[in-house]
């Protein structure tokens, strides 16, 4: 398939018609069909048919889908950044942020960064711990925002700042909180448990497990799935300071643990693509997002 058939096939499937493809990309219908039936001659099989005279795609055209839908992704990412760069601003930066990450600390580090310069746009991507560096591998970002520091030759780091593991709590269950929370002293709720295995997952567990705390009755992959499940009276959990921060409020309330624990916040790049002048003001704006949320 050449682009211009990915480009049409996309149109078609996502509005389901032609002449919805033919508004989505200004040409006329009989345009869209003529590249469509090309399309389908040069691959070999049909993508739609039409049943009850609407356009139903064919079991071969949902599988393509998930191929082109990807591809198509990068392409409008590439026309995004030659936009850009033609108006003179400084192009456009594509993020893998973990969800915890992005619940707060990136959003207001991507504000500051739009503020300084409009130009610049953004695409931000919340990817889970096991494939936020095959995004990078893969290409579909510059800059991974994550807890693990890089251990791969073709992986560079920054140190960004830091976090500490808290315990998060309904206010009603622990109305007169101390400064600093044990985990030995909350035996008697149920502890919604992290199941990850990173470096903050293994650290929480190690925390979970030295306090001696029995009655690990939920287990997530996700802290701010942690966080509702506490809200709605689940039990409590040990999370991130970043993911605390975010949710906490009038219902919910957080505490760092009485044992410090404490984990690196990196942004990661591949070492044969160097930060861009965007890229580390990006990088800087994270830094002071993350001491700004500490003070």
């Amino acid at each position: 398939m050449k682009l211009r058939h990915i480009e049409v096939f996309h149109a078609v499937y996502q509005t389901g018609s032609v002449s919805g493809a033919a508004r989505a990309l200004h040409v006329s219908q009989p345009s869209i069909s003529k590249v469509l039936r090309h399309a389908e001659a040069q691959i070999g099989f049909t993508l739609f048919r039409v049943v009850k005279g609407r356009l139903v795609p064919t079991e071969e055209a949902h599988l393509l889908f998930e191929e082109v839908s990807d591809l198509q992704g990068r392409i409008e990412s590439l026309q995004e950044t030659t936009r850009n760069l033609r108006r003179g601003g400084g192009g456009h930066l594509r993020l893998a942020v973990l969800p915890s990450l992005g619940l707060q600390v990136t959003p207001a580090a991507v504000a500051m960064c739009r503020k300084a310069n409009p130009d610049v746009s953004f695409e931000i991507r919340t990817v889970h711990r096991v494939d936020i560096l095959r995004s990078l591998y893969e290409r579909n970002a510059d800059i991974a925002v994550a807890y693990d520091a890089a251990r791969h030759p073709r992986l560079a780091d920054v140190r960004i700042g830091s976090g500490e593991l808290v315990l998060l709590f309904r206010r009603q269950d622990i109305p007169d909180a101390p400064a600093r929370l044990s985990v030995e002293a909350l035996g008697g709720f149920d502890l919604i448990r992290l199941s990850g295995s990173g470096s903050i997952d293994t650290l929480a567990a190690g925390e979970i497990e030295a306090g001696r705390v029995a009655r690990a009755a939920i287990s997530v992959e996700t802290y701010y799935v942690a966080a509702a499940l506490v809200r709605e009276g689940a039990g409590i959990a040990v999370v991130d300071e970043f993911t605390a921060r975010a949710t906490a409020g009038a219902d919910l309330d957080y505490r760092p643990l009485a044992r410090t624990s404490t984990f690196g916040v990196y942004c990661i790049h591949l070492v044969d693509r160097p930060l861009s002048r965007v890229a580390q003001a990006f990088v800087r704006a994270m830094q002071a997002a993350i001491e700004a949320g500490k003070a």
